[in-house]
């Protein structure tokens, strides 16, 4: 199988897994595309740690990340990538901090980072905080979820309507069919039973004569 084949198979399956079960996501990786800091919160470093966090997660170190009001681009095959991962469409608590040696971090901004914030083809997001920083994610997996979720809802309860009809059609059908099989099987069974009566009971009659004949009753009688 070749390489552009594997993956319409798994592009595929993914699908249909999807469609299935839509409150699933395959690991979601996401990565930082390009991010810009307008200020740094460190009186005595002069070079700042800046870092990226999801709570319960260990943080990530942007090394390259120095200066403000320089535009750093990446290309998510970094050491240091991926940011996170999502698994589901729960949202992440998350956020862009600062290390402070003589205090607790600076933070640039801590938000509620979702799956649903991918709405874009191409599986980006731009998170803009006009004071500290912009930044831009990526997210290709995380697009198969915003196209099922941003379906407008009244074509989804009808889609979810025409599925629900459809399976109660095919039940009521299956069903029918199924009874009708079953009372024209006891029927014929009914009939081959009758017929085995008979047939059993007219053996013993000819069973009947033969023996006289033997025994020569019929020509005495």
């Amino acid at each position: 199988m070749t390489t552009a084949a594997r993956a319409s198979a798994a592009s595929l399956f993914r699908w249909v897994f999807l469609s299935s079960f839509p409150g699933y996501l395959f690991a979601a990786v996401v990565t930082l595309d390009s991010i810009e800091i307008y200020r740094t919160h460190e009186w005595f470093k002069a070079k700042p740690t800046v870092y990226f966090r999801c709570k319960g997660e260990n943080k990530t170190v942007l090394p390259d990340v120095k200066e403000a009001n320089v535009s750093y681009a990446f290309k998510g095959q970094e050491s240091w990538q991926p940011l996170t991962e999502f698994s589901n469409e729960k949202c992440k608590r998350c956020g862009f901090y600062e290390e402070d040696t003589l205090k607790s971090d600076d933070t640039f901004e801590e938000w509620e980072f979702c799956p649903s914030d991918f709405s874009s083809s191409d599986g980006r997001y731009t998170r803009i905080n006009d004071k500290e920083f912009t930044a831009t994610f990526l997210c290709p997996q995380c697009v198969p979820l915003m196209a099922d979720t941003n379906s407008t809802p009244a074509a989804h309860r009808k889609g979810k309507g025409m599925h629900v009809a459809l399976v109660i059609m095919i039940s009521v059908l299956v069903s029918t069919v199924l009874l009708i099989g079953l009372v024209a099987a006891y029927k014929y069974w009914q009939k081959r039973k009758r017929e085995q009566e008979q047939a059993r009971f007219l053996k013993l009659f000819e069973d009947g004569d033969d023996i006289e004949d033997e025994l020569g009753l019929g020509s005495v009688l």
